[in-house]
């Protein structure tokens, strides 16, 4: 072999991994602009949450009246009725949603206050709405210590605010195309006006309180 072919096959292999470097950068960047441009062509956007109203029964938090114990502290207590009214909008042109799973609770200052209430599967359309009505219960249900005398200070501010979350999965939709599960986190904040003369018992006067609130939510996916 003359000294000429064997420099022309060393220069092929110096060259061999600059060519795989280039074509897997080629790779690389042929996936982003095909990413690119699926997202400017579907535009996707998460669903808009829309609290409308909540219809109070029951919001009740209250001690047992027993002197405390050192080691065994009287627990406060909440029993709470409510129902809420849901709105999801898809905001998507060419992008269907499908709630696989969603549950509906109610929390305060952080705490889960209800039992979760699972809202049905729904599949949402370009552009379409999703109305949902679920009850929210609690029955003597133990709460943190400091609650009581949180809300006996928003009693004195005349209204409490209450969190409604829904958890859940959720799937998009593109032609025949589903894609795999996602979280989906919504956060709905609810101002409701307080009632109650007693101290140590904090709650909302009458057999039902209905609460005009159509608040916009945060969401999360």
């Amino acid at each position: 072999m003359s000294t000429k072919e064997c420099c022309h096959h060393d220069e092929e292999r110096r060259q061999l991994p600059r060519r795989v470097f280039a074509a897997i950068l080629g790779f690389i960047l042929l996936i982003l602009l095909v990413i690119f441009l699926i997202w400017i062509i579907l535009r996707p956007t998460k669903p808009r949450f829309i609290l409308q109203d909540a219809t109070v029964y029951a919001f009740n938090l209250s001690s047992t009246g027993d002197t405390p114990s050192p080691i065994t502290p009287t627990p406060n207590t909440l029993t709470l009725t409510m129902q809420v009214t849901l709105a999801a909008f898809n905001p998507n042109h060419r992008i269907g949603v499908y709630y696989t799973k969603l549950d509906a609770y109610a929390a305060y200052r952080g705490q889960q206050v209800s039992v979760a209430t699972s809202l049905p599967a729904t599949y949402q359309g370009h552009r379409d709405t999703s109305v949902w009505s679920p009850y929210l219960y609690a029955t003597a249900v133990p709460v943190s210590p400091f609650t009581l005398q949180i809300l006996q200070q928003d009693k004195t501010s005349g209204g409490i605010l209450v969190n409604v979350k829904v958890n859940g999965r959720v799937k998009w939709k593109v032609g025949t195309w589903v894609s795999g599960i996602y979280h989906i986190n919504v956060n709905c904040p609810a101002y409701l006006r307080l009632a109650g003369d007693r101290d140590d018992a904090i709650g909302f006067a009458g057999p039902a309180v209905k609460f005009q609130l159509f608040q916009t939510c945060i969401v999360d996916v």
